[in-house]
């Protein structure tokens, strides 16, 4: 960890006081935050004044789309102001914990990327005590209002979100499944067979990816909009503590279906190690048929295979024989730190990722078919509005009920153990109750006192 020198930061504000120039910094080390370099103001063309600045960007591996786009546009931000942003990505399965551990030391970064939704928020991120209010910015207005719970708290704006509403189903590679003859299964039964097709032709069926540590948890809480159509008041009730997650008997057949899939070989061999940034190969390549993704996903294998372009098409994965779809309004967003030395260069490369056109940019670049912003205009395909519209939707639980997404990694860390065979489908099951309970009394949640 760097450490700046005193004598150039004093030096750097000396000579700013001199100048009289009031937007001179120093540069932020991309480690620690220290300062490294001195603030300088550099004149352009256009006389507008390019501050030498570099704020920390700290994100796990999903944070990001893999086209890059993020990163292009903070250099087109460096560009027109001089301030740098210097991108810190973490594992996926790291982050939360690393988060929390430079929050609490108060070496958090300048902006910060977070799994935004409005039950887990104070307890991911505390906002009202790291972080900037922003609900006086231009652009609070302009974001579409069904995304704003999920970065607010206390009816304060903390956070400023890009991608649309998430919605997810396996995606499937329609040449695989002509050739050998394959319906799309509406049943657990009927996806068996499938998968058992598929592999003896030398395909992996469903691409899973453990190494990232959250994958393999979709198919439990992202068929939340089966369980309500099962059990009324559902979510109100495990809110209220009126009910447990343990009599949600369908959450345990479908981690006895995964342990099935897994041991008949049907994620593949090395699927512990597989990621999901990998999937996007296995699709191009046409080595594995299916993988269960969000809609944007498909826009991110054409865009690297171009040739796959109408040969991709989705269906509802029938864990438990479900037919419905979960709907996701939640999704990764961007906090300034209440502690950063440059809050207002934060707030200015939000200003400038909410301009209209970087906004289009943000569109275009691909990982995503929407944003959450109505003035631009969506692109998802018409074909995969059709199917999903026709099926029953609801929400997924990580955004219905409490205290499931803080668990999210711990429950990948379980199923993790259920495949390997350290511990069963029944322990994950109860674990994730036994979870909830401590975290509820961990926040003194009335609904849990004794």
């Amino acid at each position: 960890m760097k450490k700046g020198k005193a004598m150039i930061v004093s030096l750097a504000v000396c000579m700013g006081l001199l100048a009289g120039c009031g937007s001179t910094g120093s540069g932020t080390d991309a480690d620690s935050g220290a300062d490294t370099v001195q603030g300088e103001v550099q004149s352009t063309e256009s006389g507008k004044e390019k501050r030498n600045i570099t704020l920390t960007f700290g994100t796990h591996q999903s944070g990001l789309p893999t086209s890059g786009v993020v990163q292009e546009l903070a250099e087109e931000f460096e560009a027109e102001t001089g301030i740098k942003i210097d991108f810190q990505i973490t594992p996926d399965d790291q982050w939360r914990d690393l988060l929390k551990t430079k929050l609490d030391s108060g070496e958090a970064y300048d902006i910060m990327c977070v799994d935004a939704d409005p039950l887990s928020l104070y307890s991911r991120i505390n906002p009202e005590q790291n972080c900037v209010d922003l609900s006086d910015q231009e652009w609070v207005s302009r974001m579409d209002p069904i995304v704003l719970p999920g970065v607010s708290y206390n009816d304060k704006v903390y956070g400023i979100q890009f991608p649309g509403t998430r919605v997810s189903a396996c995606v499937y590679n329609k040449d695989i499944f002509a050739d050998l003859g394959l319906e799309v299964p509406r049943t657990y039964e009927d996806f068996k067979a499938v998968c058992q097709a598929i592999k003896d032709s030398g395909k992996t069926p469903l691409y899973e990816a453990c190494q990232n540590g959250w994958h393999q948890v979709l198919p439990l809480f992202e068929t939340g909009s089966y369980y309500v159509t099962l059990y009324d008041d559902l979510y109100d009730k495990l809110n209220k503590n009126e009910m447990e997650i343990t009599e949600v008997t369908e959450i345990r057949t479908i981690l006895g279906q995964m342990k099935e899939c897994a041991d008949l070989g049907y994620f593949g061999t090395d699927f512990l190690s597989q990621s999901v940034e990998g999937g996007v190969d296995a699709f191009g390549t046409g080595q594995a048929a299916m993988m269960y993704q969000s809609m944007d996903w498909i826009d991110e294998v054409i865009n690297a295979y171009p040739e796959m372009d109408g040969k991709l098409g989705i269906f509802c994965l029938p864990w438990a024989d479900n037919q419905s779809v979960s709907v996701n309004p939640t999704n990764n967003a961007y906090f300034i730190n209440i502690n950063s030395k440059y809050v207002e260069e934060c707030k200015e490369f939000f200003d400038f990722l909410a301009r209209p056109e970087n906004l289009q940019k943000r569109l275009d670049g691909g990982g995503i078919t929407s944003v959450c912003w109505p003035e631009i205009e969506s692109r998802e395909r018409p074909e995969v509005v059709e199917y999903i519209n026709s099926l029953p939707q609801g929400t997924v639980m990580q955004v219905g009920v409490s205290y499931i997404d803080p668990q999210w990694m711990d429950v990948g860390k379980d199923i993790d153990a259920m495949y390997t065979g350290t511990m069963t489908p029944d322990e994950v099951f109860q674990n994730i109750e036994k979870r909830r309970t401590e975290q509820a009394q961990l926040q003194k949640d009335p609904a849990w006192a004794e």
